[in-house]
Formats: structure tokens, sequence, C-alpha cells
């Protein structure tokens, strides 16, 4: 048995990764491994899927194979855990007959923990790698992107269904399959393709907080992507496009802007690709521009911005596309610009697929298409698709939420539209019936449509406007749009009879329009100082030739630039920094700080950070209430509980309960994060019918079974909800 066989899963965390804590389920599904039993876990890009693994794996006697569909997935990880001081390799295909000899050496001689493969390779030459497997200590197999084994996944690959045989040769040994997107259908068929049909299934929220998300009219996009790329400068972004030349077009484009950006496609060679992914993970450029080849293989924590110039194919590469964005945790935007002509040319390859998986990409199709259209919550329809209840109310990240809503009786003008359905005989789509109401002359408008009353009644509106309320005729089913056509046409549904017969008034709520990706993120840090830190560890990364974020992540940088840490046992304290990070960098970077605090004065401020053995008093005179309440909402989404924020800093659970219970009335903190939804539901119902909205006599009204936390965090969230 290894030394570090004797070590807890949090001692690992610890010293290899740098952090105090494991976030959300990670901690139960490290332990369900370590208990040798299968299982598929569903976690969002950022999550933190890796380390489910990569304890498991050091603790476990042996060598934890590890399947991954790319080589420079691979090449991440590896560096990575490397760069951390834990001993992994990657066999593949891009390296060399002696890098192969050498790492099959230190593969035999015990010097190796985690080994990388592409799952080609389980099967490959004649079965003989897979005798080889037989030879070795193997103590887990973890396949991750596992939604590619399943047909009803959004990315499909044949290969992956070869890795059922792992179950059957290793019957003993732990499967944990991972994937960032799965529905219900897609994480049921994972356990069948792999054998593993008495795993358990872990699903951790779908909720990616720190992400906005905005969907705006495909309208001059290039303008307004130049426009958020200015606000937003020297940030790192993706851009997806539906087609090769398409990327190349709007790469050259802003090329010719100035701005640092790259194209990539399956289209260019092997190694033109593998340039510009290195250059886009080492900050060599900005934004690449991509089509959706550009995917998996990103691991790139610091990612900004992901637009999406065209539409994506379903929600789950929505989903995964969009998470490539903000992996660190830190405020991202997901923008997606949307057309019906985009619809058209994806059902068009669709259509063209065979018969089955044709029926399976246009339903998704719907389902994305339907997403975009829809005025509601972009955050709640997201989580519904996965099958997860949001309840916070107002998202404040959405374009929906943000928007000011204009709202009025439109009975007149959904008259309008209706009659000009009725009079063309439900036979055309909404851009016809657009020109048909602004009198368009037009040689696409049939004569005798011209020759009708209610041709050009609606001239008075703009065609923009027009679309908006079309759009909403039919989210509020009065009109019906039939999707399965080139020429999708509209037709009146009962409900819009009843307006066109003057039973029923309609009423529109419509949102302004504003330029909601414009916004700046704002800057709780010492920028200065982080941009200094920064310019640290860019010469360092280059130094060593690795991407700047495998050096330290901007959260790490963040936190230096907060508390100003001036000692090496100060590090320790901050996430990010294991021993070999704190004995390889520790120095050079305290060396900045304390020259930029002794320059301006500034004191260390590590006494608002929460140090692991120690008690901590309440926050110094110097920290205003604000500050020392920001504290106690850094600590919570770190990812530690109201308890131990209370011990770590010395002050009462209540205490901290009412400073979180502040970022609830704010917005900040979702309430799900702190009250089960059913509680909620309760604890809102008793306090509704309060004559006052006091404390005790609510308390009084529910029970022993409810705390006085609970109940102040709901009323701050009912509270957030008015206004």
């Amino acid at each position: 048995m290894n030394q570090i066989s004797l070590m807890t899963p949090k001692e690992i965390l610890k010293k290899y990764y740098g952090y105090d804590n494991f976030r959300d389920q990670q901690e139960a599904i490290i332990n369900h491994v370590l208990a040798k039993k299968d299982a598929v876990v569903v976690m969002p890009t950022g999550g933190g899927k890796s380390v489910c693994f990569q304890v498991p794996a050091m603790i476990l006697d042996g060598i934890t194979i590890v399947v991954s569909p790319l080589i420079a997935l691979m090449k991440d990880q590896v560096d990575g855990l490397n760069a951390n001081g834990i001993p992994a390799i990657a066999l593949n295909s891009s390296m060399t007959a002696d890098a192969q000899r050498i790492a099959i050496n230190r593969i035999n001689n015990n010097e190796i923990k985690l080994v990388y493969v592409a799952p080609e390779r389980i099967l490959s030459e004649g079965g003989r790698f897979l005798d080889y497997l037989l030879s070795l200590p193997i103590n887990l197999f973890a396949i991750d992107e596992a939604h590619c084994v399943s047909m009803w996944g959004h990315d499909f690959r044949p290969e992956y269904l070869q890795l059922a045989i792992l179950k059957e040769k290793f019957p003993k040994v732990p499967i944990i399959a991972l994937t960032a997107s799965a529905d219900a259908i897609t994480r049921k068929d994972i356990a069948v393709k792999l054998n593993i049909l008495q795993s358990k299934i872990f699903i951790s929220s779908f909720n990616r907080a720190n992400i906005n998300y905005f969907i705006e009219p495909k309208k001059d996009a290039l303008s307004s992507i130049v426009e958020y790329i200015e606000a937003h400068p020297n940030q790192s972004g993706i851009i997806y496009t539906l087609s090769r030349n398409g990327a190349e077009t709007l790469s050259q484009q802003l090329s010719d802007e100035g701005y640092l950006v790259s194209y990539y496609h399956a289209g260019m060679d092997a190694q033109s690709r593998a340039r510009v992914q290195e250059d886009f993970k080492k900050d060599k450029i900005n934004i690449i521009v991509a089509t959706i080849a550009f995917g998996m293989g990103i691991d790139k924590p610091d990612v900004r911005f992901v637009i999406h110039y065209n539409l994506p194919k379903n929600i789950e590469s929505y989903y995964q596309e969009t998470g490539r964005a903000g992996r660190d945790g830190l405020p991202s935007d997901a923008i997606l610009y949307y057309s019906y002509g985009d619809v058209i040319n994806m059902r068009r390859f669709a259509e063209s697929e065979n018969k089955e998986q044709a029926k399976i990409m246009l339903k998704k199709l719907d389902q994305m298409a339907n997403f975009c259209n829809t005025n509601k919550c972009r955050r709640k329809l997201l989580l519904e698709y996965f099958d997860e209840v949001y309840s916070g109310g107002n998202c404040q990240s959405c374009d929906y939420c943000l928007s000011k809503r204009n709202n009025f009786e439109a009975t007149i003008i959904a008259q309008k539209a209706l009659s000009a359905v009725m009079r063309t005989e439900e036979k055309f789509g909404v851009n016809y019936l657009i020109d048909f109401l602004r009198g368009s002359k037009s040689e696409k408008i049939w004569e005798k449509h011209k020759l009708y009353k209610t041709y050009g009644i609606g001239a008075d509106i703009s065609r923009d406007k027009w679309a908006i309320y079309f759009k909403e005729l039919i989210e509020q089913d009065y009109l019906l749009r039939e999707e399965r056509s080139d020429y999708p046409k509209v037709s009146i549904t009962e409900k819009g009879h009843r307006v066109l017969q003057g039973k029923e008034e309609v009423y529109f709520s419509i949102a302004e329009e504003r330029k909601v990706t414009k916004e700046k993120i704002p800057v709780e840090y010492d920028n200065i100082l982080f941009e200094q830190l920064r310019s640290l560890r860019t010469k360092l990364a280059y130094n060593e030739n690795l991407p700047p974020y495998m050096v330290f992540g901007d959260t790490t940088l963040q936190e230096l630039a907060s508390f100003y840490p001036m000692q090496l046992e100060d590090l320790e304290h901050i996430s990010g920094f294991g021993e070999v990070k704190i004995e390889k960098y520790g120095k050079l970077f305290l060396d900045i700080i304390v020259r930029y605090c002794t320059l301006h004065k500034y004191s260390t401020r590590m006494d608002l950070i929460s140090k692991k053995k120690v008690k901590k008093p309440a926050a110094p005179k110097s920290a205003t209430p604000a500050e020392t309440k920001r504290v106690s909402l850094y600590l919570f989404r770190s990812g530690k509980s109201i308890k131990e924020i209370a011990a770590e800093r010395g002050f009462k659970e209540s205490t901290i309960e009412t400073h979180l219970a502040d970022f609830i009335l704010t917005g900040e903190i979702p309430i799900t994060q702190l009250v089960e939804p059913d509680r909620i539901a309760e604890i809102t119902k008793v306090a509704s019918r309060a004559t006052e909205r006091k404390l005790v006599p609510i308390k009084e009204a529910l029970g022993e079974d409810y705390t006085y936390g609970e109940i102040r965090m709901v009323m701050a969230h009912m509270e957030f909800l008015l206004r």
C-alpha cells in the first residue's frame, strides 16, 4: 500500500489541487467510486468532473484508465495533472514509437497513476492492447464525454460502443461514465451501452449561475459582435458558425478590425488545427471562430464569452458549447444570434441522414428553435429541458429577465394579422404575411392578394415590429406555425378564431430593445495588481511552454488581488495553491504583491479569508459591513456550508444566514441553493397569509421543523420577486 493511499480525499484535494473543500456532489461520487461501484455522472462543464476520478485514482492501488475522445483533451488533462505533481500519461497515435515505449515502461514500473487512451485503442492491434490492460493492476475505468456512446446523445461516436467489453473483461473494476449534458433518455442509454445497468446516476444541477444567456435577432450581427468585443477587451471567446466558409469569412472580418483571431474547422489539416488550438490556449490569440469541430477538446477555463453566429443543432449542443465559457466560475456571456433561415438550413442537413437518425435530429432541432422563439426565462427553459426545476424567479441573467417589458392591449393588431392569415387561406409563412400587411409591391405577392381589403392595412407598422407581433401570437397560441417545410406556413387556432369573432382580447408583453451584451462585468478586486500578476503568469507559462491557466486560473489571481497575501503560509489559504505550486511559484507572486502593497501602503487582508484549522475573529474594524458580507458570499460560492463559514470566521450561524439572505434579496444567490423547493413553498404559503412579516409568528405557525434561517432567506426571496 503506497503512502498516498492512506490519505483522505480531502487531503488529496488540498495537497495536489490547492482547494479545501469539494463542490456539490464531488465527495459523494468519489466515495461511491472508492467503494468500487459503477457510476454515471452528469455534471455541467466546469463543475469538476475530472476530480471525481482523479482523486480516487490517487488513493486506489494500481492504475486508472481514462478513455478520452480527443488527443488535445488528453494532453490538456495530462499536462494539468503533471503540473500539480500527479503522475499521468497519454497513449495516442500522435506519439512516436520511442515515446510510446518510454510511456509503457513507466506504466510497467508503477510510476504512473492515470493513463489516457482513445476509445479506438481499446480493441486496437487485434485485441493485443486489451490483453495488455488485462496484465495491469487496473483500479478504475473513467469514460469521459460518455454521451458519445448514445445515439440519443448530441455527439454520437460509434467507436464508443466497443467500450461495453470493459465490464465483460474487468467485472470487478468499477466504471465511472462522465458527461456534461445528457437528458434522461441519454443517461439510461449510457448505462445500457456500457453494460453498467446497476450504476448509480449522479446528476448535479445544470444551472451555470455564472453564465448570462442572450438570444438576439440576427440583424447586423457582425456589428453587434464587434461592439461586444470592444466592450470586453483582451477577453478570450469562441464564436461558433455553421459552415467552414462562414468561420473563415467571419475570422477575416474580425481580423480586419484589428483583433487577435483565427478560425478552426474540420477541413484544416491536423497540424494547422493543433497550432490554432495551442495559440488560443496560450493567449496568443483571443478569439476562435469555429465550426462544431472545435468542441470537446476545449479545456480553457477563462473563456469569457461564447457566441453562436448560427443556430446550434440541438439544446444539448447549445448547453455543451455555451458551457465552454466560464469554466473557472467567473461571470461569462453566452450569445446566440437567431434567424429562421438557420432553422431551414439545419433541417435540410438533418433530413439528409438515415430515417431513424433524421427523426431524432429533427425533434431536437424543433426544441432548439422553440427555445429561441419562446418569450420566457432562458435559464428556466434550459433547466427544464434537463428535467430540473428552476424556482428562482427572475434570474437577472438572460435577455428575457433583464429586459424591461412594454405591456399593452393588442387586439386590433392581432385581428389584422389573423385576417391576413385567413384571407391568404393559411398557405403562407410569416415573411409573406408581413409583406402582405405592409402592402409590399414585390412580385412575390400574388396579384389577387393585392386586391383584398386587408392588403396594406399594416403599413404603419415596421417589418421588425410585425415580426415580433407574429412571434407573440404564435407564443400565445393564436397562431400555429408548421415547421416541417422550407416554406413554413401559419394557421389560425381555435383561440385565434375567437379573437377574429370579437370574443377575446389580446395583450402583448414586448421586451424593449436593449444592448444587453455590451454591458461590462464589474470588477471587485484590485485590477491593477491583477494585471501585474497576469503578466507574471504569462511569462512563466511562456518559459514552461504551458497555457497560462495551467500555471494559475483567473480565480486564483483574483484572490491574490483581493486579499494581498504577504507570506508563503498565506498561500495555503488561496485557492489553486497546492504544495507543488507554492514551492514552485509562491515567492515569485509574493514579490510582486509585497512590492505593490509597499508602494501603495496597503496592508494584507488575509484576515478576511477563512483559514483551515484556525478560528477566525470577526472582520477587523477597517472592513465595512458590506465587505464582511461579501466575504461570506465568497466563501459560500467556494463550496463551504453555512456551518463551515461560521466556524472559520468566528461568527454565529445566524449571522452568516443574515449575510446570505442579503444576497438572495439582490438576486446574487438563488434561493434553491440554500432551501429545498418544498420547504420554500410551505414557508411562502405561511408567510403570505401572515398579517405581519415578522419571523417569530411565522416560525410559530410553521413549527419546529423549520428554522429561523430558512424563514429569513425565503422572506428575502419573496421580497426579491416583488422588486
